[in-house]
């Protein structure tokens, strides 16, 4: 075993940073105010390659490994959250299984502009009554020889009101249950394709969340993604390698916080020395550190089983269950050591407890990552 990061990965991980600091923190409190992300910056992550991380440089990718990737989304999540889970929906969801599952055709159509930021993607699954459970899809698509008629409904589509590629997962044959659901590419300009409100969420509000609503959307048949039949195993094994890109986003938020709280705890005075040398404050975080390095740990050796070609569906669900159980724990702390302070936005620490919620529920939630990791785990 070698822990060291290569001095590629080393580049790969001050650039990211660099970009963080000097893009993503000035604003970061006003678009959180604001619910508002300028596409000027996805511009600016497609350029540096954050758009297409691990894609093929001949779809216009930056052809790095699952290593890379979850040392870029740590970087960016540090700041912030919306801007990484844009970048994780593009990368883990849309632009994954338009290269594992898609054709030539819709490769050279659509994955090569995802990858490079000129397009962003959005992935549609959820539904008022098919969240957690993803069999039970009331989106329909009706085979009319060449081509889709797709009715439904879809919710908490992240990037929904600014995305120009939605994959979209619909039910086709309800009889067969999961062997009768498809995957299809829509855009956004299609007929009876409407985009709901943007939704006021509780963090990551730089995101754009929106119900989407078709209404007798006509989709040609080269658009189904993969063999007739193969939508809930396409959707299955894309949010496996999700789950990796939400867990680094949960490890940055949880670091981040980890960070802010350091630096206060050397500047803060209180009783006559420096709150940090105070163990009440000391032990926080001296358990903060612990465990985000535990977490560092599953989320890397998850990217790592991906990069080797390994399952890596038990340690993707194991990294995101622990690292966003992390986040959620140690933002809180973060506030509490920063005080009253804790609560004024212009600390930050505020919007990465705020932001580390999601990192629980999006994805698969805790509860559905359990089940992923038992079922592993009896079958082993």
């Amino acid at each position: 075993m070698n822990f060291n990061l290569s001095e590629e990965h080393i580049m790969i991980r001050d650039a990211a940073r660099d970009f963080a600091q000097t893009e993503l923190l000035p604003g970061v409190i006003e678009r959180d105010n604001k619910q508002k992300f300028p596409k000027e910056l996805v511009k600016k992550m497609g350029a540096l390659g954050f758009m297409g991380i691990m894609v093929d440089p001949k779809y216009g990718g930056s052809g790095m490994d699952a290593i890379s990737y979850v040392l870029i989304m740590e970087e960016l999540s540090k700041i912030d959250a919306s801007a990484s889970v844009m970048v994780s929906v593009n990368n883990s969801l849309v632009c994954y299984g338009l290269e594992t599952y898609g054709s030539e055709e819709q490769k050279q159509k659509y994955l090569t502009k995802l990858a490079t930021g000129e397009f962003l993607g959005a992935f549609c699954l959820s539904e008022p009554e098919a969240g957690s459970d993803a069999t039970s899809q009331k989106t329909t698509a009706i085979n009319k020889g060449d081509h889709y008629l797709i009715n439904g409904t879809k919710n908490w589509i992240t990037n929904g009101g600014s995305a120009d590629v939605y994959l979209v997962i619909a039910q086709t044959d309800k009889d067969k249950g999961s062997h009768g659901i498809n995957a299809f590419i829509l855009e956004k300009d299609m007929e009876g394709f409407h985009i709901g409100p943007k939704e006021d969420k509780l963090g990551i509000r730089g995101s754009d969340t929106h119900t989407l609503q078709f209404n007798d959307v006509k989709v040609p048949k080269e658009n189904r993604i993969g063999a007739n039949g193969s939508g809930f195993r396409f959707a299955m094994k894309t949010l496996s390698g999700g789950r990796i890109g939400i867990a680094s986003q949960a490890l940055g938020i949880a670091s981040g916080a980890y960070e802010l709280a350091l630096k206060y705890s050397k500047e803060r005075k209180a009783f006559g020395t420096e709150i940090c040398n105070h163990q009440a404050i000391a032990f926080k975080l001296a358990d903060m550190y612990t465990e985000i390095e535990a977490a560092r740990h599953l989320v890397m050796k998850a990217a790592w089983d991906k990069d080797q070609g390994n399952n890596y569906d038990k340690s993707s669900a194991m990294a995101k269950l622990y690292a966003s159980k992390v986040a959620m724990e140690h933002t809180v702390e973060a506030v509490q050591i920063h005080g009253g302070n804790g609560f004024v936005k212009e600390y930050h620490v505020e919007r990465l407890m705020r932001d580390a919620k999601i990192t629980q529920i999006y994805e698969g939630t805790s509860e559905i990552q359990k089940i992923v990791i038992s079922r592993s785990l009896i079958r082993e």
